[in-house]
């Protein structure tokens, strides 16, 4: 798998079938991530290569989510303290490769306060029929990579996510339906914790 996909932001959800059919506006899909804390859920991620992945994603905003994939696998991203952290069973299974996470698309919508409407990064916002589709892209850096992200209404909910790399490699993520947790342990998304368990095996 192509770590700079994961880190453009590997992934597009593949939205089950949307009920509503209206395009949402930027205002009202910033209140609803903005109103997302703490929340799990399974997903799929189809690779440029169309291998296939599963695993869990755990979210807790601002600022941190972590994707723990099923076996066989070995890979393991977690986002925490402004860093992206990458462990890779096959490479650097136990000191995980940092990005800024200011540098990735994760960063669009792990940031306190999201505001899609005045962001520059938003470079496109669609309604394709049955999801609203919001593309982003940071200006400056367009090796960066792009992020689009789908959403469906009645309830809104995100359910896709296609991340395209600055080589026009692409990740798409398929999310099941997020479910609101309790507290999450901070040790989830600690890379410095994860580099200390792994360091004693």
């Amino acid at each position: 798998m192509h770590r700079r996909t994961f880190l453009a932001l590997s992934a597009s959800l593949i939205a089950s079938p949307a009920l509503a059919a209206k395009k949402l506006p930027l205002d009202v899909i910033s209140r609803y991530i903005n109103g997302i804390t703490t929340a799990k859920t399974d997903f799929t991620q189809i690779n440029d290569d169309g291998t296939l992945a599963t695993g869990t994603l755990y979210i807790h905003r601002p600022g941190r989510m972590r994707f723990e994939y099923d076996p066989p696998t070995q890979l393991l991203v977690m986002a925490g303290g402004q860093q992206v952290g990458i462990f890779d069973g096959k490479s650097n299974r136990k000191s995980a490769e940092r990005y800024p996470l200011r540098r990735t698309p994760l960063n669009l919508i792990l940031e306190k306060n999201v505001n899609l409407a005045r962001r520059n990064m938003v470079v496109g916002h669609e309604f394709d029929g049955t999801a609203t589709i919001v593309t982003a892209q940071d200006p400056e850096h367009p090796e960066y990579g792009r992020l689009q992200l789908k959403f469906t209404d009645g309830p809104i909910e995100l359910r896709q996510w296609v991340v395209t790399d600055g080589q026009g490699s692409k990740t798409t993520v398929v999310l099941g339906q997020l479910q609101k947790t309790g507290a999450l342990s901070q040790a989830l998304f600690s890379i410095e914790t994860e580099e200390r368990k792994r360091g004693k095996e």
